[in-house]
């Protein structure tokens, strides 16, 4: 297996992957306006459901807007871990999430 931040990504989907889970719930990474990329990753049925995770803001204002060309956003709202970012952050934010996932423990 490769150490690159998808294959992991690829292997912790796998892992929830049970003939039902994957039926509701996944994972979605696409671009947004800002520019930049969102990753959601549905938490639901997972062992990182109602895990804590520190919310994660550079470059960020108060409302939860970019203001700065390096932005970088990752929290969980409704049991979905979030992760936003400029056009270099893709690979950091699924790190970050894969970071909380070795380190969760409810």
């Amino acid at each position: 297996m490769s150490n690159s931040a998808i294959a992991k990504l690829q292997d912790w989907y796998r892992q929830q992957c049970d003939e039902e889970w994957e039926h509701y719930y996944g994972i979605n990474i696409s671009s947004c306006d800002n520019p930049g990329w969102w990753v959601k990753i549905d938490l639901a049925c997972t062992s990182l459901s109602g895990c804590k995770f520190p919310e994660v803001k550079v470059g960020i204002d108060e409302d939860g807007h970019p203001h700065a060309a390096e932005w970088l956003r990752c929290y969980v709202f409704n049991n979905k871990w979030q992760g936003t970012g400029d056009p270099s952050k893709l690979e950091e934010i699924i790190d970050t999430f894969l970071a909380w996932n070795g380190n969760c423990r409810n």
